[in-house]
């Protein structure tokens, strides 16, 4: 199975407690998730975060209804949680939310590794459609969080994020099969 890494760095202003309360409130998926997503929760809100939390929804996606169930494996706050697709439309989904103190605001890190079902045909649709769909989701989600935290724009701050080694886009890991793969757990 061919493990994609996706990884976005963004730097909110204030205190830890106030980002960690933002990013594990789950009502506000559907805000830093792109309308043209269709996303919607089947789990009533609010909802009780914490390990084990299960959390059901549905979206589209190239206009197929998809229901996606998350769990949340690991919950650290202030500092991290995990949420790990139990069903879904991919064949591995872990998203890594990591927030860190950095000067006078918190520096968020979002690690997804990910994988698609159908072997080769799975490597072609990331190649065709997946790989720049989630980048327009997370850049949505980027500009929507930069908003929400009334962060600056810096100079030469185009809107869009950098991926956490500087590069743009998102990388392959875990089979060697392609120049720049790594292999990294987060």
């Amino acid at each position: 199975m061919r493990i994609f890494e996706l990884c976005r760095e963004q730097w909110v202003p204030g205190p830890i407690d106030r980002a960690f309360g933002f990013f594990s409130d789950a009502a506000n998926l559907e805000t830093i998730t792109p309308p043209w997503v269709g996303f919607r929760f089947l789990t009533p809100l609010p909802i009780q975060m914490g390990a084990g939390t299960r959390l059901e929804y549905r979206l589209r996606l190239a206009g197929l209804p998809i229901h996606w169930v998350t769990h949340i494996e690991r919950w650290e706050p202030p500092h991290f949680f995990v949420d790990v697709q139990t069903s879904g439309p991919y064949a591995l989904w872990e998203h890594t939310h990591i927030l860190q103190p950095l000067g006078d605001g918190v520096l968020v890190t979002d690690r997804v590794r990910y994988a698609l079902p159908l072997g080769p045909l799975g490597r072609l649709a990331h190649g065709l459609a997946v790989h720049s769909l989630l980048g327009r989701i997370f850049d949505y989600r980027y500009r929507v969080i930069r908003e929400h935290f009334d962060a600056p724009i810096r100079e030469g701050d185009d809107g869009l994020p950098e991926r956490a080694d500087g590069e743009p886009g998102v990388r392959g890991a875990g089979d060697g099969s392609a120049p720049g793969d790594v292999d990294r757990a987060p």
